[in-house]
């Protein structure tokens, strides 16, 4: 007899009955869901332990011959991504929210009133997005068990809505070998009826981290705006990153509507940014001193990981704090995440410094222009730039390794490229061949290690080859990195930085940090806006996979062969 269990939504029949335990030390980080009785044989127990696959950001594993998989595997979901509320240490009781959208001036159409006619558009405080977990299997299953009854190896690298049919399907990366649907289901973005903070008596602060990106006054400028429709009186911002929390040099901004109103004409951040801050300790000494009750934090990957050390530091302390972030890197290396606000304007930005490469490079004799772009541990930006504007030879990012010397490598290449067409064009992520440099040992203030210029050395190792062969060849090395950093956003990032900066303040349960959630972040997954725990998005870099439909389409579109 078959039992169904239903969880969020999705029937999951079973062989045999589940019964789950949501305490058991099973569904924590790091432990295994394999339960063996003492019967198994060793036999048994090493076959079982090769269809293990790890999972998520946990280190998580699933037994795949357990029938209660699918049901554990989502209920551990579940727990991970509940999102953290100041209820969870302060007894609060939540009141009507004071947002609406009937807060705006009336519209009169054919003389009635728009706005007094519409719904308040309130999200109910159970809607979820949906979700499909896309995991990368290092290792196929096998059709026997292998000698060495290794287990099967994968993570959680990013989201998509596909259901394959079989492995063998293109871009498919699934769970199993019958690539079971695994529905995932995170917090929806959007304003809630009721709110946790008495709004005249709430004090905010938004805080710019890292480096430059293009949006974030774009960002400011929204969450203002959201806080005021709220009825806050008193926003600020603390300058120059984390910086401005201890520095006694650094006093607090006054923000308002009449304050932020152009600021997103011009790039930059109107508040500045630094890298690297204080002890959590003392940051969190500062928001209590201040009487800060909301803290907006705009940052990546290391940013995050300071706010969320600042949320936890918060919640034992008690403190009825919210701590929001909004994910800022142009990179577009956060986990989860579709894209963040930046990346598209540095994408287009890259593309005028391309176009000056390919112009000098057909232009001048025997000419190879040659481009560095952004991108740390991920390649996004080189893909996206060398894929949209069609005039690359070579893109080099770091997920891919490759050869210089060689009949396969990258200069053998450039000389047929060069007899063939007369001219090249490549593109290089700055992350891309470190293995070729020598390490610095040094790291920002982020606690970045400081990487190699790998432009610099390409234009050397270029010019040294084609000397040495006798062929002349005129290398053109641009370098566009804070150009594009500090551009103002276009179009399409300038509507996302709009989005988030509402939601930031719109959260689930109620508007924002209004809710009493702390320890979030905000963004886009499977083209929903959603809300995330921190952790989740700082576990790993969000990468390019080399396997994926994206690369293998730059790879057509450069004609580059496989330089390993």
């Amino acid at each position: 007899m078959t039992s169904v269990s239903l969880i969020n939504g999705v029937n999951f029949i079973n062989p045999t009955k589940c019964i789950f335990h949501p305490k058991r030390d099973y569904f924590s980080f790091n432990i295994s869901y394999t339960r063996t009785k003492s019967k198994t044989s060793e036999i048994q127990m090493r076959i079982k332990q090769s269809r293990i696959t790890t999972v998520a950001a946990g280190n998580q594993e699933i037994d795949l011959t357990d029938p209660c998989w699918k049901p554990k595997f989502q209920e551990d979901f579940d727990l991970r991504f509940n999102l953290p509320h100041l209820k969870d240490v302060l007894p609060l009781k939540p009141r009507p929210t004071t947002f609406s959208l009937k807060n705006r001036n009336a519209q009169l159409v054919n003389g009635a009133n728009v706005l007094a006619d519409r719904k308040n558009g309130y999200v109910n405080e159970d809607d979820r997005a949906l979700l499909k977990g896309k995991l990368l299997l290092r290792e196929g299953l096998p059709s026997a068990p292998s000698s060495k009854c290794e287990p099967l190896r994968g993570h959680l690298t990013s989201l998509k809505v596909i259901k394959y049919s079989s492995p063998t399907s293109a871009g498919a990366e699934c769970i199993d070998p019958d690539c079971s649907w695994i529905e995932q289901w995170v917090h929806r973005a959007g304003p809630r009826e009721e709110i946790y903070f008495e709004p005249r008596e709430v004090k905010a602060g938004i805080v710019t981290c890292g480096g430059l990106c293009p949006g974030l006054n774009d960002v400011i400028r929204q969450i203002v705006f959201t806080l005021e429709l709220y009825g806050v009186k008193k926003i600020v911002g603390i300058q120059y990153g984390y910086r401005g929390f201890f520095d006694p040099g650094l006093a607090e901004i006054e923000l308002s509507r009449e304050v932020v109103q152009n600021i997103n004409l011009a790039g930059g951040s109107l508040l500045g940014v630094s890298r690297g801050g204080a002890d959590i300790s003392e940051i969190v000494d500062s928001i209590q001193a201040r009487g800060i009750d909301m803290i907006f934090i705009l940052g990546g990957n290391g940013t995050h990981a300071g706010a969320n050390a600042i949320h936890n530091e918060c919640r034992r302390r008690k403190m009825k704090v919210s701590v929001i972030c909004v994910p800022k890197t142009i990179d577009n290396d956060i986990l989860l995440m579709d894209k963040t606000f930046g990346f598209d304007t540095a994408v287009e930005a890259a593309q005028r410094a391309i176009n000056s490469a390919y112009i000098e490079a057909r232009s001048a004799y025997h000419g190879i222009g040659l481009v560095k772009l952004m991108g740390r541990s991920s390649g996004f930006i080189a893909m996206h730039a060398s894929l949209s504007s069609g005039q690359i030879d070579v893109c080099l990012i770091p997920e891919v390794p490759f050869q210089l010397e060689g009949p396969y490598g990258i200069l053998q290449h450039l000389e047929h490229l060069i007899e063939s067409k007369g001219s090249a064009v490549l593109c290089v992520a700055e992350g891309a061949g470190q293995c070729f440099l020598d390490k610095t040992n040094s790291t920002d203030a982020s606690g970045n290690v400081r990487l190699g210029d790998i432009g610099v050395y390409l234009q050397q190792q270029i010019k040294k080859h084609f000397s040495g062969i006798g062929i002349p060849a005129d290398v053109k090395y641009i370098d566009p990195t804070y150009m594009i950093r500090a551009c103002r956003a276009n179009a399409s990032d300038a509507i996302l930085c709009t989005v988030l900066g509402q939601n930031a303040i719109e959260l689930y349960h109620v508007h924002g940090a209004f809710a009493g959630y702390s320890g979030i972040t905000v963004g886009i997954c499977n083209s929903h806006y959603v809300y995330l725990p921190i952790p989740e998005v700082i576990s790993s870099p969000k990468a390019v996979d080399p396997d994926s439909r994206m690369w293998h389409r730059c790879l057509t579109s450069t004609g580059q062969p496989d330089f390993t």
